[in-house]
């Protein structure tokens, strides 16, 4: 199935989804609503995207959710506000460079209305804290407006190397899609990413912004003409190492990405001082070796002011290996650190008693709360259990409010 089907299959299953929602409603017990009920601090979160995904394309699919997830106590919602090189709200950037002001089906259900000034507005009526998500950080489709406008923006590898798996964890032949990626070293890619955040802090009523795991650079780009010119004229007119890994190779790169990521922090807080800007990374190891995202050292600089490390496994002795390394130590240290959880894909549907299980060791570490990928997965078609099952399997474990903990980062 090519990536076009593959894209309206995800949109159409969503789209059932959201209809089935409507058509069985949910409705709280008020047991677990009650004024007098005690307060505990964690950060209960969910990510809401596009991708195999209908809540954002029918025009009572967003209400519905946020109801629902204030009424199962969650307290924050990361939605999409970019992927596959469309904006998710009304960007005059954007269209200025792509000729289209926000994605076309998204445009084309909502028509003249801005999505995100709804859903915002929605947020708040609830009380939930609203953090809009850079999906795909640097990715964009190789057939997208973005890349043909501005081919001269992407990055490359050696031989030509035009694109990348958008997972490299997965085989390059398992029919993942192919995506071209902005440089994070072009000056020029440097303003139009940071002007579509800076679009978003300025002109809507959010609490933040979350940079993705995608925001850096695959370790085997590097090789375009802009970057190969500027490392040699830093470098004594010396080409880059042919090796991709090559350490000073490597640092040079996540060096530079690192000071673009300090141009976006300083840039968002003298706009908003309170907004928090949050990463969603991979492991550090992983981050480092295969994107150049040096996040260790972006929280030893006070760049970040929240951490959702993504943590996508099921076994249980890999899922504590992971959220027990140093560098998640070092973080907690500085700022709140929550776990991303999955609570299941497409492909790959995750028990509830599995998302139980997680929760329970995350809370017995003493994180500041979680995050779970993604919305469509929570309860919904594509779970082991019936939704009804799921919702009330989440009731029993969110069964009081939960508030926010407050940034400790030291200043």
């Amino acid at each position: 199935m090519n990536c076009v089907l593959r894209r309206f299959f995800g949109y159409f299953l969503g789209l059932g989804f959201v209809i089935s929602l409507t058509i069985f409603p949910f409705s709280a017990s008020p047991n677990y609503t009650r004024n007098s009920q005690p307060v505990t601090t964690e950060i209960r979160g969910v990510w809401l995207t596009n991708v195999a995904s209908g809540v954002f394309y029918v025009p009572w699919g967003i209400e519905r959710a946020i109801n629902q997830l204030k009424a199962l106590n969650f307290n924050t919602i990361y939605p999409v506000v970019w992927n596959r090189g469309y904006t998710f709200y009304k960007s005059p950037l954007a269209k200025s460079v792509t000729g289209s002001d926000s994605q076309p089906l998204l445009n084309f259900v909502h028509r003249k209305n801005d999505f995100l000034t709804k859903l915002v507005t929605l947020a708040r009526s609830k009380d939930l804290t609203i953090i809009p998500w850079f999906e795909y950080g640097l990715m964009t489709p190789r057939n997208s407006a973005l890349a043909k406008v501005h081919p001269e923006w992407l990055t490359i590898g050696q031989k030509g190397v035009e694109s990348i798996s958008e997972n490299l964890i997965e085989d390059i032949n398992s029919g993942a899609s192919q995506q071209s990626w902005l440089n994070p070293l072009h000056p020029q890619v440097q303003n139009f990413i940071q002007g579509l955040i800076l679009e978003v802090v300025k002109n809507y009523n959010v609490d933040g912004i979350q940079i993705d795991d995608h925001f850096g650079m695959p370790v085997q780009f590097g090789y375009d003409a802009f970057t190969v010119q500027l490392y040699q004229k830093e470098h004594q007119g010396k080409k880059p190492p042919t090796n991709p890994f090559d350490e000073k190779w490597m640092r040079w790169r996540a060096d530079k990405i690192t000071a673009f990521m300090t141009s976006i922090s300083k840039s968002v807080k003298k706009i908003k001082p309170y907004a928090k800007i949050s990463l969603s990374p991979n492991s550090q190891y992983f981050a480092y070796k295969y994107y150049l995202q040096d996040w260790e050292n972006w929280i030893k600089q006070d760049l970040l002011d929240e951490l959702i490390l993504q943590v996508y496994r099921t076994d249980k002795k890999s899922f504590i290996t992971e959220i027990s390394k140093p560098s998640i130590q070092l973080a907690m240290n500085k700022i709140p650190v929550s776990i991303g959880i999955s609570t299941g894909t497409l492909s790959k549907p995750v028990d509830i008693t599995k998302v139980q299980e997680q929760i329970e060791i995350v809370r017995n570490q003493d994180f500041a709360g979680f995050s779970f990928f993604y919305w469509e997965s929570l309860w919904g078609y594509i779970t082991p259990e019936s939704p009804y099952q799921r919702r009330q399997a989440f009731l029993k474990m969110f069964n009081t409010k939960a508030l926010r903990p407050l940034n400790l980062k030291k200043l």
